[in-house]
């Protein structure tokens, strides 16, 4: 076999054996197949799709391209959770101690930003000494240990995917459904997870834009997991404006550890814990939601949640000082709160628009290699439905760059839209 055959064979919209698919990941992951041609391939896929047996012999090619872990000795049940990334989504910061506090252990692998899309382990890294890089051995330690482990992936698993993940970011080939069923379940199956939550995203700030995508991915996804011996399930949940107010690393941060403290805005609050409870159900440690949500809300309540985030810093290295007095944490040399320029509800804050924004300011990655500025972001202080006054504040910009903020500000003003007649709030979940 060759590789340029079968980048011609899915250029030309027919289905791939499972051995053409391993023999170019296999490739792909030893080196013998170069990055321009599994770009080329990633493209190819992009355009023209791929059957669900397809992207099955894809995710499991992904997860034996390295060691595929086997929890079982730690753990009686290993639960994980993927979100399919977004505009202000640092879900995992807070729903994993809530669940761990719960007594369900939760070790979970997690990337870096995709686009528009801020990363798990780029909010970490805004923790001083913070390690994002522990080995099979240490996440095994400490999920016996203390229940909770918050790390990137490691080489050793599902190395094709690490290689295609950070391709993909810098060639235009992200929004493909077989790529990210592939990518996530790749990385969940090769991590041990036994069940697993999914929230896909759906609208503006998504890579699938609506209903009908996101329920194409989900069930992909799901079968994908059915084939492999998982349990899933899928949440589908809104993306159309950004998630809690806080986009940017450690603006992120900063909200999830008061939404530990029992704060934080209330639409991130009620995802996290709606997300809590599910993962409960899924990892028995509930018999229902309700159930599962009062043991949720107890952990935020009694302090559990936030002890075990606590655990979580300092297991992996991290300065406790920091997150317990999180005002020490990198602060952007220029805030500046932006007044509405216009009375009315508040029809649209295009989640895309922001997270792009956030790019241009810094806190994201235009090429794979580039920098990230952990302190730069924004404060989206309004949600479509709200009444808003002219004058009154509607976002903050956290900048370090003068030239930058100004550019940030223009575009930001652009993402929000205004109506003389009341508007709906958005829901927090289709289903």
């Amino acid at each position: 076999m060759r590789a340029v055959d079968i980048i011609i064979k899915k250029r030309d919209k027919q289905v791939l054996t499972g051995e053409e698919i391993y023999f170019f990941i296999e490739g792909f992951t030893k080196g013998s197949i170069p990055d321009y041609q599994a770009a080329a391939f990633a493209m190819a896929v992009l355009l023209n799709g791929m059957t669900p047996q397809e992207t099955t012999d894809l995710t499991l090619a992904m997860a034996h391209s390295g060691e595929v872990l086997d929890l079982s000795d730690v753990v009686e049940v290993a639960v994980d959770k993927h979100s399919s990334g977004g505009v202000g989504d640092k879900t995992t910061l807070a729903v994993l101690p809530i669940v761990a506090a719960c007594g369900l252990p939760c070790g979970k692998m997690s990337g870096r930003g995709l686009g528009f899309s801020g990363g798990t382990l780029d909010k970490l890294e805004s923790i001083p000494g913070y390690n994002v890089n522990l080995s099979t051995e240490q996440f095994k330690k400490q999920l016996r240990e203390i229940g909770i482990v918050l790390t990137g992936q490691s080489a050793d698993l599902a190395p094709a995917d690490g290689k295609m993940y950070a391709l993909r970011d810098v060639t235009g080939t992200v929004p493909s459904t077989p790529l990210i069923a592939s990518s996530i379940m790749s990385k969940k199956i090769a991590a041990g997870a036994n069940a697993i939550l999914l929230d896909v995203k759906v609208g503006l700030g998504a890579f699938m834009q609506t209903l009908d995508e996101a329920r194409q991915l989900a069930d992909l996804m799901t079968a994908i997991g059915e084939l492999a011996g998982r349990k899933v399930k899928t949440l589908l949940s809104d993306m159309n404006q950004p998630l809690g107010q806080a986009v940017g690393n450690v603006l992120e941060v900063r909200e999830a550890i008061e939404t530990l403290h029992g704060g934080g805005p209330e639409d991130f609050r009620e995802h996290c814990l709606h997300a809590a409870a599910h993962m409960l159900v899924l990892g028995r440690r509930a018999n229902n939601l309700e159930i599962a949500r009062s043991i949720a809300d107890s952990a935020i309540a009694n302090g559990s949640a936030w002890q075990a985030f606590r655990k979580l810093v300092a297991a992996q290295g991290g300065d406790i000082s920091y997150v317990d007095s999180p005002q020490k944490m990198e602060s952007a040399r220029i805030v500046e709160t932006v007044p509405s320029p216009e009375s009315g509800y508040l029809s649209q804050i295009n989640a895309r628009v922001v997270g792009e924004a956030s790019v241009e300011l810094g806190a994201g990655r235009a090429k794979k290699d580039d920098p990230i500025d952990h302190a730069v972001g924004f404060e989206i202080l309004r949600k479509v439905g709200d009444r808003v006054e002219q004058g009154q504040p509607l976002f903050v910009i956290h900048a370090n760059d003068a030239a930058k903020l100004s550019q940030a500000r223009q575009t930001v003003l652009t993402a929000h839209r205004f109506s003389p007649m009341p508007v709906p709030a958005l829901p927090l979940f289709y289903e």
